[in-house]
């Protein structure tokens, strides 16, 4: 049995220096132990389109996987190196996630979980990320 809440997330993204915050609104479905937060990209695809990100974590795992006109799947475990894709309506490519850090602090389904990793594009290193996500409870007006 399923449990679907509405929520707040704040996604905090770090690469090169730089930082990206995020303030949406997200769906936060609890299925046994999993939790999904599921929310729409605020920015639109390269022909304009919509993208929908499913975040489903686990006891040690962070999955993320994109849907619409970007998909794409990527993958976290601490100390593990694993496969990923990208593809988009102009490139399509092979990519893996090694997790060099991560920390979960939730109650319930509210709470901070930060994780960061190399990404690598085929055998490449592409480059260091680190995200910082915080759950909170959508106040009713």
């Amino acid at each position: 049995m399923s449990h679907k809440t509405q929520a707040l997330i704040r996604l905090q993204s770090r690469y090169d220096g730089e930082e990206v915050v995020q303030e949406l609104s997200a769906e936060v479905i609890v299925k046994g132990s999993d939790i999904y937060v599921r929310y729409e990209e605020p920015e639109k695809g390269p022909q304009g389109g919509t993208t929908r990100t499913t975040m489903k974590m686990t006891e040690n795992r962070i999955k993320i996987i994109r849907h619409g006109e970007v998909q794409s799947e990527h993958s976290f475990q601490l100390g593990e190196r694993l496969p990923g894709f990208y593809r988009s309506p102009y490139t399509t490519f092979n990519l893996s996630t090694h997790t060099t850090e991560m920390d979960m602090q939730l109650e319930g389904i509210y709470g901070h979980v930060s994780w960061a990793y190399d990404l690598y594009v085929y055998e490449d290193l592409s480059g260091q990320f680190a995200i910082h996500l915080h759950i909170q409870e959508e106040l009713k007006s």
